[in-house]
């Protein structure tokens, strides 16, 4: 018999996930994600314009339909309250249903300036995964960067995301071509990695 009990699934060790809402609120943080223009340089593939408004509130209408769109918050300080100051915004792209068969994803995540270098991107991946294999059913979860973007290509070897892909020259930009780079993770190798970190596979916690 299953010792699993109901628990919130939207909560992991420093940070609460919900739902983007039509809010004058979330319609300004998600500008503030898209004004950052240095953030976006290392991210983005699109030519990089000042942000507009109307981009902003195209990308807040995409989170809405990715197979999972999150905002990132801190705990709420006020119990009647579901979740806190938002610090990111993280996607899970949403395939075609005829590509459901193939159970993979694609993950995309930016953070706030002010919030960034305090390890709340690096423990949203985390618990994106979980939720990908633990809740979702996926197989596999890919996540790509440039290939002059050192901090990121780090940070998703230490989560456990192998190469898988190098696409040359994929980028120009600042008068230089750039390299494309694919990393993913399988569910074993990811189930394996958590329990070798000691971790509990039933909790996102």
């Amino acid at each position: 018999m299953s010792t699993i009990k109901p628990f919130d699934p939207f909560r992991s060790a420093r940070l609460v996930y919900r739902a983007v809402n039509d809010s004058p609120e979330d319609e300004a943080f998600v500008h503030a994600i898209g004004r950052d223009a240095e953030a976006q340089s290392g991210s983005s593939y699109g030519l990089l314009r000042p942000e507009s408004l109307k981009a902003s509130n195209e990308f807040k209408e995409h989170i809405t339909k990715c197979l999972l769109g999150v905002i990132i918050c801190l705990p709420p300080t006020d119990d009647k309250e579901p979740a806190g100051e938002p610090v990111g915004v993280l996607c899970l792209k949403a395939n075609p249903p005829s590509w459901a068969p193939h159970r993979w994803t694609d993950i995309s995540i930016d953070i706030l300036k002010k919030h960034q270098g305090k390890g709340y991107g690096s423990e949203a991946i985390r618990w994106s995964l979980w939720w990908s294999f633990q809740m979702a059913g996926l197989h596999r979860v890919q996540i790509q960067a440039f290939s002059f973007n050192t901090g990121a290509t780090r940070l998703y070897e230490r989560l456990g995301f192998r190469q898988e892909g190098r696409i040359r020259d994929h980028l120009w930009f600042a008068g230089e071509w750039h390299d494309g780079m694919i990393y993913g993770i399988l569910e074993d190798e990811w189930r394996d990695g958590q329990k070798k970190a000691g971790r509990d596979l039933t909790s996102c916690v």
